[in-house]
């Protein structure tokens, strides 16, 4: 699979960290369903609109960590919206991975990280896909202009600006079905 491929079926491995899964449940994500940054990024837009409107009165060094987040998730639904609808939504997608591997990496970076970290499943999923490197995410910015043109970088997988290794972080959306149950971990709950 490239970086940027739309794929009507595929097979990844997800980590479940929100609350455990059932064998044979079907997640769904489109325009009307949701994961848990499109929560986030609407809690914030009250204080991205004040940020547009008076930058000055903002310390970019020093903005609320999910208030940054809702700045660079609000420039990539812009310009995935115009420019690369078919790909899936950062507010309406599930996070996976291509394979077992790249999997057990991230169920160890979140079991570091303190969070909770049921399972790791294998998924077959209708629906889109984008394959992009997560060096590209970027923390938002006071102006919107400069976050937008951060965000094309994301979206068109140009190389990081670290020069490093990509972090591959798969995005993909529609009818996604749990068809295994690879590893119960249950740490952090």
């Amino acid at each position: 699979m490239k970086k940027g491929e739309i794929m009507k079926e595929i097979y990844a491995y997800h980590v479940v960290t929100d609350r455990p899964v059932q064998l044979g449940q079907h997640i769904v994500f489109d325009e009307n369903n949701h994961n848990g940054v499109y929560k986030r990024v609407q809690d914030k837009l009250n204080i991205v609109n004040d940020i547009y409107k008076q930058p000055s009165k903002y310390d970019e060094d020093n903005l609320e960590h999910h208030t940054a987040v809702a700045l660079r998730e609000l420039a990539l639904e812009e310009v995935r919206k115009k420019k690369y609808p078919t790909y899936p939504s950062r507010m309406a997608c599930l996070y996976v991975s291509n394979n077992l591997e790249e999997a057990e990496k991230w169920s160890e970076l979140f079991i570091d990280w303190g969070r909770p970290t049921y399972q790791i499943v294998k998924l077959k999923i209708h629906g889109n896909c984008f394959i992009g490197d997560a060096n590209n995410c970027f923390d938002g910015l006071l102006e919107k202009k400069e976050n937008l043109i951060l965000a094309e970088g994301y979206w068109e997988n140009k190389p990081n600006e670290y020069d490093e290794e990509p972090i591959i972080e798969m995005l993909v959306d529609g009818d996604i079905e749990i068809i295994e149950i690879v590893k119960e971990i249950n740490a952090n709950i």
